[in-house]
């Protein structure tokens, strides 16, 4: 047994039962090796603890060497920001169809743990973006996305005009639906139906990527990952700022947003032979016979 990890957390999608049966099997299974369990406190609202000790996210970045997350993209970006400042590794196990983060199939998610916790697992490291939102010179807001922090316009629907700036020089003003700021891991999200390039995770890189621009001019551009990109609502009658499609904040005229890399990084632990070519020909169906 690997003694690299002694506590495992296991955190399941909020408000899905259908979790509980592998995530119980899960819990077992580490029990029986020896493993320190503790079930996220939300997940085990929803499920029942079975007698394992409950904590909530806060508290599983101080105690947990590992966090095992069953549930899809969706849960892995909210676990990811949450546990980013713990520095606690994750592990991402999907019922489903395997996603761009949880790429273990909960078929074979006991032999992959015991090879992984054996110590036999790659590690990558991903880069989050950090955003405040500025009101002339007070901070209204800021949040952190693994995917993307994206500008675009809320229920009325017309266009916004914003200006762009990056590391304090001014880049362009478009009018547009709005405009996708994405790391690495999120150019395979929105900044990927928005037209924007494919960037592999192990890059330091920034793209920006404009939704549906007034002009045939506006093209994605990608920028340093320690670049400081600032966006301006210049005029919109209804904008708003996403983060991962999770957490929103409504804008005003004159509001700036300001990007950057954020301090930390997530750390992803796939099982030896993952390929993120592999998987992105599964996910995009490169290969198939046109």
């Amino acid at each position: 047994m690997s003694h690299t990890f002694k506590t495992i957390a296991l955190i399941g999608k909020y408000s899905s039962p259908e979790i509980s049966a592998p995530l119980l099997r899960l819990a077992r299974f580490l029990e029986e090796r020896h493993y320190n369990v503790v079930v996220a406190r939300q997940t085990a609202e929803t499920i029942g603890s079975a007698g394992y000790p409950m904590a909530n996210l806060s508290e599983i970045g101080e105690v947990a060497d590992l966090a095992v997350v069953l549930g899809g993209d969706g849960t892995m970006l909210n676990i990811a920001r949450n546990l980013v400042a713990f520095r606690v590794p994750l592990v991402g196990i999907n019922q489903g169809r395997l996603g761009f983060l949880a790429d273990v199939s909960v078929e074979i998610m006991l032999d992959t743990m015991d090879e992984m916790l054996a110590g036999r697992f790659n590690s990558e490291e991903r880069i989050l973006l950090r955003a405040e939102i500025r009101r002339g010179n007070e901070k209204v807001f800021d949040a952190c996305a693994l995917n993307d922090v994206v500008v675009n316009k809320g229920n009325i629907g017309r266009l916004i005009e914003m200006e762009t700036v990056i590391d304090g020089e001014f880049v362009n003003s478009q009018r547009a639906d709005g405009l996708v700021v994405a790391t690495p891991t999120g150019s395979t999200a929105y900044a990927l139906s928005a037209g924007g390039p494919i960037l592999h995770p192990s890059l330091e890189v920034i793209v920006l990527v404009p939704i549906c621009p007034h002009t045939l001019a506006a093209r994605p551009i990608a920028v340093s990952g320690r670049s400081t990109v600032e966006i301006m609502v210049i005029n919109a009658d209804d904008a708003r700022v996403h983060f991962d499609g999770q957490r929103h904040f409504d804008l005003r005229k004159g509001d700036r947003v300001i990007i950057q890399r954020a301090e930390n990084t997530v750390r992803l632990l796939h099982p030896v032979g993952h390929s993120y070519y592999d998987m992105l020909r599964q996910k995009l169906h490169w290969g198939e016979k046109l």
